[in-house]
């Protein structure tokens, strides 16, 4: 069994993330920027052409729903 290790990847910072918490739209298109290439990957998906050729492209609806999942938790975010 192999543990999950923390990736380098950088966080937001704290003063964005409180900021988007309190409903600062500003702040709240940083954080949706910051994760749009997770949420680009996420919503990729394989398909076919006619020829039998394989493609990503970027399902639409579902990036939809992921950017508006994480904006509703940026939302319901407390900063303790």
């Amino acid at each position: 069994m192999t543990k999950k290790t923390i990736s380098n990847h950088s966080l937001p910072p704290f003063e964005t993330i409180e900021a988007a918490a309190s409903g600062d739209v500003c702040a709240i298109n940083a954080i949706l920027r910051h994760y749009n290439g997770y949420i680009l990957s996420l919503s990729s998906r394989l398909c076919f052409d006619p020829y039998g050729n394989v493609h990503k492209v970027v399902d639409p609806e579902m990036k939809r729903r992921l950017e508006t999942k994480l904006l509703t938790r940026i939302l319901k975010f407390r900063v303790a």
